[in-house]
């Protein structure tokens, strides 16, 4: 029997419908080919991007060489660019210039086609890119959003397979992200607590959709999941951002993700995935500045990783709610039962 779940942080509707599990193209997608000949995102071939912006490296290497752990460049096909003038127009048809950051994190040297092939060093030194990445780009005060999102997979909307991830800065914050940090500023401001503490003590309380935890952070199946097999990884503690995570925050969290990734492999063979990282809002221009101050007590450091087994369609369009076929208590409990043996 399906359900019409509600989730509270997104304020939005799912309907839950196992129903359309067996729906002919609800399943894994096989993985792309692999080529490393001409692939601008292998180590020894830096002179096929733009100029590094920001590197880990071995020491002893140099910028635009071989040598690096993670690297950023700007991305080659921008939405929208650092160089353009900052400038609003108003009136009945009100825009801004294309203005903001887009930048493309090489998660990795080696060809790796999916993120389940990684090592935990390179999910810690990630973590410290993306760290870096945000801490700096927040100095700009014209900043107001940073979206930081991986593609893996035709079916999630990525058309380079070198394993990479996206920043894009943008001069507002997003509708949906705004109401978003409202939603949670005001659940902390009439229960004392952010509303992901909330949720993972409910969640722990309930059990059926927890997955698995380390140290401060706990990956669970959301009540109301957009997708069949969406996890939702969170701290009850307030750790800071990903800008401000300290270096013991990121080694509990690199595991639980590495493992969650892998878990999910086992279950779903090659998919595609989106992933995307929490950000607060960055300038106090953009947001009430009572909002603003208790962003890290409001809002916790989550990471959502969001299968793409089936295609929407006219529903989905149309009423902004998905129809996700896999209960997440079920996807939760298999996930658990999930061993690399």
């Amino acid at each position: 029997m399906s359900e019409l779940r509600y989730d509270k942080m997104q304020d939005i509707h799912v309907l839950i419908s196992p129903e359309r599990l067996h729906r002919p193209d609800c399943k894994a997608q096989t993985s792309i080919e692999s080529s490393e000949t001409k692939c601008p995102f292998c180590e020894g071939h830096e002179s096929m991007t733009p100029p590094e912006i920001f590197a880990l490296r071995k020491e002893g290497s140099f910028s635009n060489e071989p040598g690096w752990k993670t690297r950023v460049v700007p991305n080659l096909f921008k939405a929208v660019q650092i160089e353009t003038p900052y400038a609003h127009h108003y009136g009945l048809f009100e825009y801004w210039d294309g203005f903001g950051a887009h930048e493309v994190l090489i998660d990795t040297p080696e060809h790796h086609t999916s993120m389940t092939q990684w090592s935990e060093e390179a999910v810690v030194q990630w973590l410290m890119t993306l760290r870096a990445r945000v801490a700096d780009l927040r100095h700009d005060d014209r900043i107001a959003y940073i979206s930081l999102f991986k593609n893996e997979g035709v079916m999630a909307g990525s058309t380079q397979e070198h394993s990479h991830t996206q920043i894009i800065g943008l001069p507002i914050i997003p509708k949906i992200e705004k109401e978003r940090y409202q939603r949670n500023h005001a659940h902390y401001k009439s229960t004392g607590q952010a509303m992901l503490e909330s949720m993972l003590l409910n969640e722990e309380e309930d059990g059926r959709r927890i997955i698995a935890d380390n140290g401060n952070f706990t990956a669970f199946c959301p009540y109301a999941s957009e997708y069949p097999f969406e996890v939702m990884i969170g701290s009850k503690k307030a750790l800071g951002q990903i800008d401000t995570l300290s270096d013991s925050a990121i080694a509990e969290f690199a595991p639980l993700l590495l493992e969650t990734l892998k878990k999910l492999k086992l279950q779903l063979g090659c998919f595609n995935f989106n992933l995307w990282l929490s950000t607060p809002p960055l300038q106090k221009e953009t947001l009430d500045k009572e909002l603003l101050s208790g962003v890290n007590e409001a809002l916790r450091f989550s990471v959502r990783i969001m299968p793409r087994l089936y295609r929407h369609g006219g529903f989905e369009a149309s009423t902004n709610m998905k129809i996700n076929p896999v209960l997440p208590e079920l996807a939760a409990k298999l996930l658990r039962e999930s061993t690399d043996v």
